[in-house]
């Protein structure tokens, strides 16, 4: 204790002596004093650049979420900043936060509500959360501040494409070339806009426009064959492609579109030779193929989509892509049979076997062939035993036909390939229903939704066995509600939650959702019945008895029970 004194003592003396020194010494500059307290006194002024410099550490590493605290920090040490909120949102955008990014962007506009580079963020932020119309407003304000935000002309004037109302952004675009003369871009859109308004004239300028300031672009030409076709000046058309083909010889839309017009304009060989190359190509490039799906299939051009593929098995004849394509534009056309002939040419060794295989066996079921379809996926697994979704629809046509032992046998072994597989849980869940296993059924729903929390099928399944039985009737509610969450406007599911409160003799507000289930499903047998039953309770005898009847004129079987309750109420028969 004594050795310590001493050395305190001792201490104490020297700081006295140095600062005496330093205290009588003229040349000793003023800063050792502000050295010596700066540690000691908190940030003030100062505490801004601190914060900022530590969120731009933690940035570069990756802490997002300490980036954003320290961020805070110096907005706050400094309010009156709007660069540090503007950093603060696009951290938060950064972090995929839109909703808190939104937040603070908004406080930006409230101390700024001119701040163009404020408003452009506010404008993407609203965009991104899909708040449309908030966003036009936002990109109209920009463009009224500062006419020279070039990008904001095509993120309103794209708005407006996307919603199909090409009268608002035609002036958007004009705009644009207004204050930005050499954007080709603006000309391009300007010209599809005249182009779908049947202004040719003026469309095809737009067009020759742009490339006239980019004359190596392929798009415009492709409008301009557009054009052409719908003006009656199809004898330009054949030059465009050419010139297409000769800068990108491998461009498969060009070769594809040339070879069909060629076949429009009788000149077979011409098109034979396309069309044989494509199918040639198709074998190493998957893009072929791809092309003729968006140019034909996506658009249900299936008559035109038949010609080029016939074509195209020209020069690939045992092209398994090439079948299946065609089977699926066939079965476009309703042409059944030649569907089938195609999709059964499809190899198993090919990605589309399987695809092709449930197309069949759908394509039986279509002819009410439910026999062939189980017949011909037995077939198939023997040949692909590990595909658990060739399991899922075999168990499905032999519940169909009610062979339920055959069904759960079928999904079982689905499920043994993949015993994780939310549909064929689901699927096992309706067939237990309907063989009469309720609690295998429930359980089979409730290993559904512990896989797929928002499945809101297994949900409403769950839910409406529970009413059906008038058993958890506040867990059927809650698990009803659940659904609609996520399928607002489904009939089914608002039946569902109707009939949980008719089962808990709420009848009024029974009512309320049977009326609604109807007005969404205005056909379904047991939907009416479900409205019927509520207006009895209620005593409305005349708008239960226009109910059941009408269920009973959309009802196939089980009638019985339903013309039972028609006679009770008329003291006649259901013809009545």
């Amino acid at each position: 204790m004594k050795a310590n004194l001493l050395k305190g003592a001792v201490i104490v003396l020297a700081f006295l002596f140095l600062t005496g020194c330093l205290a009588n010494t003229r040349t000793a500059p003023p800063i050792h004093k502000k050295r010596v307290e700066k540690p000691v006194v908190p940030f003030k002024s100062d505490d801004r650049y601190y914060y900022f410099i530590e969120a731009q550490l933690q940035k570069k590493k990756g802490n997002l979420d300490e980036a954003i605290s320290y961020l805070k920090k110096a907005a706050a040490a400094d309010p009156e900043s709007v660069y540090l909120q503007k950093e603060l949102v696009k951290l938060y955008l950064q972090q995929k936060d839109k909703e808190k990014a939104l937040g603070a962007v908004k406080k930006i506009i409230e101390k700024s509500p001119n701040d163009a580079e404020a408003l452009v963020m506010y404008g993407k932020i609203e965009q991104g959360l899909e708040h449309f119309e908030n966003a036009k407003e936002v990109y109209e304000k920009v463009i009224a501040i500062d006419p020279k935000q070039k990008n904001i002309y095509f993120l309103l004037g794209g708005l407006y494409l996307d919603e199909n109302d090409p009268v608002k952004a035609l002036p958007v675009y004009k705009q644009l070339v207004e204050h930005f003369p050499g954007s080709y871009a603006g000309h391009f859109y300007i010209g599809k806009i005249l182009l779908e308004q049947g202004n040719f004239t003026k469309a095809e300028k737009e067009f020759q426009k742009t490339l006239e300031l980019e004359p190596d672009l392929l798009e415009p030409r492709f409008e301009l064959v557009k054009l052409y076709k719908n003006a009656g000046k199809e004898k330009k058309i054949p030059e465009l492609y050419k010139y297409i083909l000769n800068r990108d010889a491998k461009n498969i839309r060009a070769a594809m579109e040339l070879g069909y017009y060629y076949h429009q304009a009788g000149q077979a060989n011409e098109a034979e030779k396309l069309f044989k190359k494509l199918g040639e190509r198709s074998k190493t490039e998957k893009e072929v193929i791809r092309e003729v799906l968006q140019l034909y299939l996506d658009q249900k051009k299936y008559d035109a989509a038949v010609i080029v593929l016939e074509g195209m098995l020209k020069g690939a004849p045992d092209s398994s892509d090439i079948h299946y394509v065609e089977g699926i534009a066939y079965d476009g056309k309703k042409d059944k049979d030649m569907s089938m002939k195609h999709f059964k040419k499809v190899k198993p060794s090919s990605k589309f076997y399987e695809n092709a295989a449930i197309h069949i066996a759908y394509l039986y079921q279509e002819q009410g062939k439910i026999v062939e379809a189980i017949n011909y996926l037995n077939d198939v697994i023997n040949i692909v035993s590990d595909k658990p979704e060739m399991f899922l629809y075999l168990g499905s046509f032999y519940e169909e036909i009610e062979e339920f032992e055959k069904a759960e046998k079928a999904i079982k072994r689905g499920l043994e390939i993949d015993s994780d597989n939310a549909r064929l849980y689901f699927r096992l869940g309706v067939i237990y229903d309907k063989s009469g296993k309720k609690e295998e059924s429930i359980e089979a729903m409730k290993t559904v939704i512990s896989l797929e929390p928002k499945n809101s099928n297994a949900l409403n399944y769950l839910g409406y066995t529970y009413a059906e039985l008038g058993h958890n009737l506040d867990e059927a509610e809650h698990l009803i509600k659940e659904a609609l969450k996520y399928k607002p406007d489904d009939g089914y599911i608002t039946d569902s939650l109707g009939w949980v409160y008719f089962k808990k003799g709420l009848f009024k507000k029974a009512l309320k959702f049977l009326e609604k289930a109807v007005k969404l499903v205005p056909d379904d047998p047991t939907i009416l019945e479900h409205l019927g039953d509520a207006y009895l309770e209620v005593n409305d005898k005349k708008s239960a008895l226009e109910y059941y009847k009408r269920s009973l004129l959309n009802k196939n079987k089980d009638k019985t029970e339903l013309e039972k309750k028609i006679k009770e109420l008329t003291g006649k028969g259901p013809e009545t």
